[in-house]
């Protein structure tokens, strides 16, 4: 075992001299652009509520089913990341051309296959997560329209994986800042209407966002083929080692977004006030994700840098010092949500939800330590490239989450406190693999 790679040595990174400032220098720009996001699905709900529970409600069942089956193909971004980060650790700028042009392409493709397979699926999913009546005729409105940007949403992942590969994750920000912000500015005008331009109502939110996608995606693919190049070259070999990569990250995706569509649809089954206070809860715990994921995304590209030069003592203080950061920092965050309790009521829940919002809102805030430390070891495993053990981490949680689901009532304290042991069994399985390293982990020195 080594911690040096041929031409240098482990003191050629900045973060081996400033482990800490060299963390928060990278991780901010992450944090800016995926809380981006999930700021404008607030901004999102906070329209919606306007239109009513039974829309926002729909605007709940539409949001989660669709960024459920974006995450999964999300597997093209997170191995381009890898890809790209191992390659410039071991100073080959050719194969991080060659597997960012690849990827980019890759995600057209699947996204092109996502609007032809989706589009005819559409009352089925809505009626598949429980909506019924008014809430299946708007969540309908609003999954359909989403379709059209499936391509696009693809294509910015994986350009902004590939960016952050080579740990340039401030061309990353300004591509989420462009798209979200496009997406804001629109979403007043086709929601409501404004001069000659209808009112759409929900479906006006998802036009919103396919517009904005779609300009995101010409930008990013022309900031990646500025900062890298391209190659229209394509190497079948990648391609399958991708396809084996997704494979595994697939079923992992898969099976965690079941997870949260099943405590979607227990919520709706409680009827539309429990669904809208689920949907606040939800929007707000996603948030939540994202800002902890800033530390696991910075992890992963470290990670697989340190590893593809072969340097594994540098990856587990990476490691270390990540879940230390991840840990206080869900502390942090939980304070301050339960601190904007009141805020968040009166944004975002109505005042005929308001009843079943408190003991659910209660779990969500304690949790978020342990959330955190779970999306820590996620990112850090992606960049070792750890896909398989993944994978049977989260078919473990999820299978203890959702027995719990089933056999408990359709409560929304008992779907957040099922949610708790779910990440709890997360984080505990992510942890384990790197100290003490059970199996065959990446992280494990052998002396």
């Amino acid at each position: 075992m080594r911690d040096s790679k041929p031409g240098g040595t482990s003191s050629d990174h900045p973060f081996t001299a400033r482990p800490h400032a060299t963390l928060v220098r990278l991780s901010f720009p992450v944090l800016l652009s995926l809380i981006a996001e999930p700021l404008t699905g607030l901004v999102d709900t906070a329209f919606i509520k306007r239109l009513g529970a039974e829309s926002l409600a729909a605007l709940g069942v539409g949001a989660v089913s669709l960024s459920g089956l974006f995450w999964i193909f999300n597997f093209l971004g997170i191995s381009t990341q890898t890809e790209v980060a191992q390659a410039e650790g071991d100073n080959d700028r050719s194969r991080s051309v060659s597997m960012s042009s690849l990827g980019i392409i890759m995600s057209a493709v699947f996204g092109l296959l996502i609007i032809a397979l989706g589009v005819p699926l559409t009352s089925y999913l809505a009626t598949l997560l429980g909506a019924s009546g008014a809430i299946h005729d708007g969540a309908v409105d609003y999954i359909f329209w989403r379709w059209f940007g499936a391509p696009a949403i693809l294509i910015t992942l994986t350009a902004c994986g590939a960016l952050r590969g080579l740990q340039d994750m401030r061309s990353a920000l300004w591509i989420a800042l462009g798209i979200n912000g496009i997406n804001i500015v629109l979403d007043p005008i086709l929601i409501f209407g404004a001069g000659p331009v209808p009112a759409l109502g929900i479906a006006g939110a998802a036009v919103a966002s396919v517009v904005a996608y779609w300009i995101g995606a010409a930008w990013s693919i022309w900031i990646v083929r500025r900062k890298l190049g391209w190659s229209f070259q394509v190497d079948f070999g990648a391609v399958r080692r991708l396809m084996r990569v997704g494979a595994d990250l697939f079923i992992r995706t898969g099976v965690l977004n079941l997870f949260l569509l099943l405590t979607t649809r227990e919520a709706t089954h409680g009827g539309a006030d429990i669904g809208a206070a689920h949907q606040a809860i939800r929007q707000v715990w996603m948030f939540g994700t994202f800002v902890l994921d800033a530390l696991a995304v910075t992890g992963q590209s470290l990670v697989a840098y340190f590893l593809g030069g072969d340097r594994i003592r540098s990856a587990r203080k990476v490691a270390r010092i990540v879940c230390h950061w991840s840990v206080w920092s869900g502390g942090l965050l939980g304070l301050v949500l339960w601190l904007g309790s009141g805020i968040i009521i009166d944004l975002l829940v109505p005042a005929t939800a308001i009843a079943y919002f408190h003991s659910a809102w209660i779990i969500a805030v304690v949790v978020q330590p342990l959330n955190a430390l779970a999306f820590a070891t996620d990112g850090l495993h992606w960049g070792s490239g750890d896909y398989r053990y993944l994978r049977n981490a989260v078919v473990l949680a999820t299978g203890t989450g959702a027995a719990g689901l089933l056999a408990g009532p359709h409560a929304l304290d008992w779907i957040w406190l099922m949610t708790a042991a779910w990440i709890g069994v997360r984080a505990t399985l992510g942890v384990i693999r790197i100290w003490p390293g059970v199996g065959n982990s990446p992280f494990r020195v052998m002396e």
